[in-house]
């Protein structure tokens, strides 16, 4: 009697048979059919993974895409971005920014606030710190709530 175990070949490619299922004497109905389970779950992980590994790259690819849109680059430099880089929008400006000379971009400097807007912005600042908020008595839609009667009411929308 000769030992089916010594004749399984365990090395399997990807392209063999997915239904064959090596079967021993010994073998119950319950563990061929954890076995059978068992090929589908690793089946399915490996689908999982590919799936994965696909939307990794393609968010990857979008958020580099948009980082140079933001910064008015054109996007075909992303596919020179090196794999490490990390997908965020800083990590890639900040390699944008080191290698801008590189591709012969000039990237736009961040305008600094004139010293004509910071003056205007006092202004508006000093007027309305001394500014009184109005009354809540004054305030009509307060009075309205808290208007006794209908004549009231009638009142205050008629503005007496």
């Amino acid at each position: 009697m000769s030992n089916n175990r010594d004749n399984i070949n365990w090395e399997t490619e990807e392209d063999d048979d997915d239904d064959f299922t090596p079967s021993f004497e010994s073998d119950t109905d319950l563990v061929r059919k954890l076995r059978k389970d068992l090929k589908q779950a690793q089946k399915r992980n490996r689908e999982l993974e590919g799936s994965l590994g696909e939307l990794s790259k393609a968010q990857r690819e979008r958020i580099i895409k948009d980082a140079f849109a933001s910064k008015g680059v054109n996007p075909k430099i992303a596919s020179f971005v090196p794999q490490d880089i990390d997908a965020s929008e800083e990590a890639v400006s900040q390699w944008l920014d080191n290698y801008a000379d590189v591709f012969g971009i000039k990237l736009e400097e961040k305008q600094a606030v004139s010293q004509e807007d910071i003056q205007s912005m006092q202004r508006m600042n000093n007027a309305l710190t001394g500014a009184e908020a109005p009354a809540a008595s004054d305030d009509l839609a307060n009075r309205i709530a808290n208007a006794q009667s209908e004549d009231e009411v009638l009142s205050i929308l008629s503005g007496q």
